[in-house]
């Protein structure tokens, strides 16, 4: 699995929310595309990532 550019191992079938839970990061501060999609929030519970998939996880940044 592909994460931000990084070659990463996890196990088939992870869901977005566990991949976000283990690298400690909160689900309400990201946007989470899989193979150039941006997946809805109330999905990432229920949508798994294969072993070959691309996430790119972009985080909110304040600022002024």
């Amino acid at each position: 699995m592909i994460i931000n550019g990084n070659d990463m191992d996890f196990k088939e079938g992870i869901t977005i929310e566990e991949l976000l839970n283990n690298l400690k990061i909160n689900k309400d501060k990201v946007v989470v595309e899989v193979d150039l999609n941006i997946i809805d929030k109330d999905e990432y519970n229920s949508f798994k990532l294969s072993t070959d998939s691309k996430v790119e996880i972009i985080r909110f940044v304040g600022g002024g």
